[in-house]
């Protein structure tokens, strides 16, 4: 296994040997977006590590590494249960073979290639700073999506201590980033609201087909995007059933939305954004009422979004008047969307779901990964969605 591990990675070139050129290859009748390998399988030859594995976010990429061909999990962390083993943590995971819960301040990076980061916002860059430069690592916290440092600062109520590697960082929204990911040392994965925001509202942005103002978003998001903490307001009898909105006109993943926005529109793009807290595990939606540009139809949005999309394995512009379902999409990497004609006159409403899990944390954690990898980003995670 060493000796295949060092040949995947000499030069620092992971798989460099067995790429070819990208090729579109069939799943479900929808091409995919891969690469071509012709080398055998290499069972677990690039080492990862999940730096918070004991959060929901870590045992997701747990369940999705259980069934990829080419990683294997060599490092969890996890400090307040640093040395137990991940079955004490996670009961389900009991037949995995796993490394037992260390503390970051004593995790050994000797034989990682990898690492996602699944820690709180905040304690995530002096971290990251301190980990070996030649490590490829994805980060699922805040730290790094907002490029103006001062922004972080405003938001986040604290400096950022990173600025220089904040530089370094991509913004990971795969489908629109892909170039740039693939040659990433450091990706910043991007929120799950707005995940299912951006997905749909970039590519009409950039097509100058709806309007800057007046973009009203109200999203709904499963417990589970409060995270595994121990919180009063995330107990059982205080979210059943009831919903309630929080972060009012204050959410912290306004100014990432907006700096996404604005980048498609090449102009200052400010929105409306509500989220609110849904008496579910898993699962999200966003509702976006939007502006028609002059001279444009519903019709035209969705022909365009299903232009954009339509050579991608994940997102989904569903046909006719079918409203997207968070069930529909549970476990999964996908993302639904559709555009529907508001009653008002020169507007249109846009509903996008997705996991808020998986294709809001954890699966596009490991497609970047895989795309900074250079091996197919589909990788691990053409898994159907859980239903019932």
């Amino acid at each position: 296994m060493v000796a295949l591990h060092s040949a995947f990675f000499m030069d620092g070139c992971c798989f460099s040997r067995f790429q070819d050129k990208p090729k579109l290859l069939k799943a479900r009748n929808r091409p995919v977006r891969a690469l071509a390998i012709s080398s055998p399988k290499a069972d677990g030859a690039i080492k990862v590590g999940i730096l918070g594995a004991s959060g929901y976010t870590g045992v997701e990429l747990i369940r999705f590494i259980a069934n990829h061909p080419y990683f294997g999990i060599s490092l969890m962390t996890a400090d307040r249960k640093a040395g137990q083993s991940i079955a004490s943590v996670f009961p389900h995971l009991i037949t995995r073979d796993l490394p037992d819960l260390v503390a970051v301040k004593d995790a050994d990076f000797s034989s990682v290639d990898a690492v996602f980061c699944c820690l709180p916002h905040g304690t995530t860059q002096e971290i990251i700073k301190g980990l070996p430069s030649r490590l490829k690592i994805v980060d699922l916290s805040a730290d790094f999506r907002l490029r103006d440092i001062n922004d972080y600062n405003e938001w986040y109520g604290q400096p950022h201590k990173a600025s220089e590697l904040q530089k370094e960082a991509v913004y990971g929204l795969t489908e629109i980033y892909r170039n740039k990911i693939q040659s990433a040392r450091l990706v910043a994965n991007p929120g799950c609201y707005p995940t299912t925001i951006l997905l749909p509202l970039v590519p009409l942005l950039k097509a100058r087909l709806i309007g800057l103002q007046d973009i009203l978003i109200v999203s709904n998001s499963g417990v589970s995007g409060a995270g595994r903490s121990a919180k009063e307001a995330n107990l059982y009898t205080e979210v059943s059933e009831g919903i309630f909105s929080y972060g009012i006109t204050r959410h912290r993943h306004v100014p990432e939305i907006e700096q996404e926005l604005s980048d498609a529109a090449n102009s200052k793009v400010t929105v409306s954004f509500t989220p609110t807290l849904m008496p579910m595990s898993r699962g999200m939606q966003s509702t976006i009422n939007v502006r028609l540009a002059p001279g444009v139809s519903v019709v035209d949005l969705k022909q365009h979004l299903k232009g954009v999309y339509e050579k991608e394995e994940f997102v989904v512009v569903l046909p006719d008047d079918q409203a997207p379902h968070t069930k529909y999409v549970q476990g999964s990497n996908g993302c639904h969307i559709n555009v529907f004609p508001d009653r008002i006159p020169g507007r249109a409403i846009i509903i996008s779901v997705i996991d808020n899990l998986v294709k809001g944390a954890s699966g596009q954690a490991l497609q970047n990964l895989n795309l900074m990898m250079g091996i197919p980003e589909n990788t691990g995670l053409s898994c159907m969605p859980l239903f019932p």
